[in-house]
């Protein structure tokens, strides 16, 4: 047929190649549209090397106040652990994005939080019961429970998203290290990736696998510093997380501090839902909480609304002069 055309009609050669491959090129799914080259409308979080990135979340006693967004920011219309959404959050605050990796039937890893589909996907049943193809026929629903057209991500889709946008925080689910480390090596992500351990036997093993790879560590008070010490994981290594509410022990900021290593505390469960539309009264009592947070030695708040939190910390002046290099403002 393209021989007929060329016969008798006038067409340039680089033209009929272009149509041909518009034709056989396959439809992108909704999330792959979010993926231009380009990302100048997004505030980029850039370190290009492991040791930049120990660099971002070495505590130097300048602000940094960082935000994590809790599953990538839902809101309206933009669901959990999609990256439509985490491209949203960017496009209006710096934040690192934090997701959830599981398992499908067939072994490939994809970025869910629940083990089960309702929730927030039209599937239904157990997401481990489902091959990666019978997911990806599935569609997200956003927080109001509302199907959107974007599809369940894979861990190595949102792993090449995220190179040059952002930091990702992945959590563990069903994923061990072990192979959270090797989806991490192979895709040479060791600059922009942060791996949550639940205990420091798993540090340890993270470590001994890979020394480049950051960690977030549970240490939400001085027995668990202490014994985090004596594993001998470099400090640096590591970004804490302290708990969903402020530590009782005033100094254990300090003492982290002390280490180089940065704070995180947690607002998703308790702060955020203080943080409400329309109630301008309630919400400048949740804003000073937030900011006695950050005064308080908190390095970096995860939460829930990293677009509104962000704008409460975010200025010319919030990023240090010795991190700049590391932070791409939206043009």
């Amino acid at each position: 047929m393209v021989a007929e055309m060329m016969k008798t009609i006038a067409i340039p050669a680089c033209l009929v190649t272009a149509i041909l491959l518009a034709a056989i090129r396959p439809a992108l799914p909704n999330d792959k549209l979010h993926e231009a080259p380009e990302s100048l409308r997004l505030n980029r979080i850039t370190p290009r090397t492991a040791q930049e990135l120990r660099e971002l979340f070495r505590y130097t006693g300048e602000p940094m106040h960082l935000v994590s967004a809790h599953r990538g920011g839902l809101k309206a219309g933009f669901p959990e652990n999609c990256i439509a959404t985490f491209e949203n959050t960017l496009e209006q605050t710096f934040a690192i994005i934090e997701i959830d990796p599981r398992y499908a039937k067939d072994g490939a890893i994809v970025v869910l939080h629940d083990a089960t589909l309702d929730r927030t996907t039209t599937g239904r049943g157990l997401l481990s019961d489902l091959t990666l193809p019978e997911l990806k026929d599935l569609r997200l629903k956003d927080c109001d429970g509302r199907a959107t057209s974007f599809r369940i991500p894979t861990l190595d889709e949102v792993l090449k998203w995220a190179r040059g946008r952002t930091v990702l925080v992945i959590d563990q689910k069903d994923v061990p290290v072990e192979e959270r480390v090797r989806k991490i090596e192979e895709h040479q992500a060791e600059a922009f990736t942060i791996l949550i351990v639940y205990n420091f036997r798993d540090a340890r093993k993270c470590y001994d696998l890979n020394k480049a790879i950051m960690m977030e560590v549970m240490i939400p008070n001085r027995a668990k510093f202490w014994e985090f010490d004596e594993t001998g994981i470099p400090w640096s290594n590591i970004i804490t997380f302290t708990g969903h509410t402020q530590p009782e022990d005033p100094e254990l900021f300090d003492m982290i501090h002390t280490k180089g290593a940065c704070c995180i505390v947690g607002t998703s469960r308790n702060l955020d839902r203080h943080l409400t539309v329309g109630r301008a009264k309630e919400n400048r009592g949740a804003e000073r909480r937030y900011r006695h947070l950050l005064k308080c030695g908190v390095d970096v708040i995860e939460t829930d609304l990293p677009r509104r939190v962000g704008r409460l910390l975010y200025g010319e002046s919030d990023i240090s002069a010795s991190k700049a290099s590391l932070f791409r403002r939206r043009q």
